[in-house]
């Protein structure tokens, strides 16, 4: 695991590249804003990934214990006529991997998951989302945009997350101040025929804030 403390070719200051999930954990060292598990992508998987029509991606808005997320999601594939596959097992077996390992780094009980494919500018603007920490993986399509401001402006520079690979980035509700400036956004797509497949997780500390 490597912490950036200086602009390299493909992250930013205070942004820390992960080899394995376990280095995630990185989130909670001082001075990181964000936190990139950069793995590989299984080929087999992302052809068929990409090859599906958009509607039949799952899609769906969940809050739940971070132990139910392999159900959901399988039903979401279900009400979406993803095909039963050993590509789509992996996808669920995945993003069930992906809330557990979450539930690690913020422990909660509960996350709220939102899954969806975007063909919009949805998001487009550079922001920090008002919440503690959110993990966000692009299983299709192009990854989270993101850089450094230190004026208030868009970033000078921005990078792309890669496809496939899971971002933990801090909230405006970290406790860490002063915050480092990294902002993120979704990347402008629209009108270019492009279909992203998002996952996001947001964990849910109030059990009764499950909407």
């Amino acid at each position: 695991m490597t912490l950036m403390r200086e602009v390299v070719k493909n992250a930013a200051v205070g942004v820390a590249i992960a080899d394995k999930p376990d280095d995630l954990a990185a989130i909670k060292t001082p001075g990181c804003a964000a936190a990139i598990w950069r793995r590989p992508v299984e080929p087999g998987f992302q052809t068929w990934l990409d090859a599906l029509r958009p509607d039949r991606l799952p899609h769906g808005r969940i809050a739940m214990r971070h132990k139910a997320v392999r159900g959901a999601v399988e039903r979401l594939c279900d009400l979406a006529n993803t095909p039963k596959s050993a590509e789509r097992t992996y996808l669920i077996n995945d993003i069930a991997a992906l809330a557990n390992l979450f539930e690690g780094l913020m422990p909660s009980g509960h996350v709220r998951l939102r899954l969806e494919p975007v063909r919009s500018n949805a998001c487009r603007k550079f922001h920090i989302d008002a919440l503690t920490a959110r993990l966000i993986c692009t299983y299709r399509g192009t990854g989270t945009q993101y850089g450094i401001s230190t004026d208030g402006l868009d970033p000078a520079r921005v990078f792309t997350v890669p496809t496939g690979s899971p971002v933990v980035l801090r909230g405006t509700l970290w406790p860490e101040t002063p915050r480092s400036g990294l902002l993120h956004r979704s990347p402008p797509i629209e009108g270019t025929d492009e279909t992203r497949l998002v996952l996001v997780l947001d964990p849910v500390f109030d059990p009764e804030d499950m909407t």
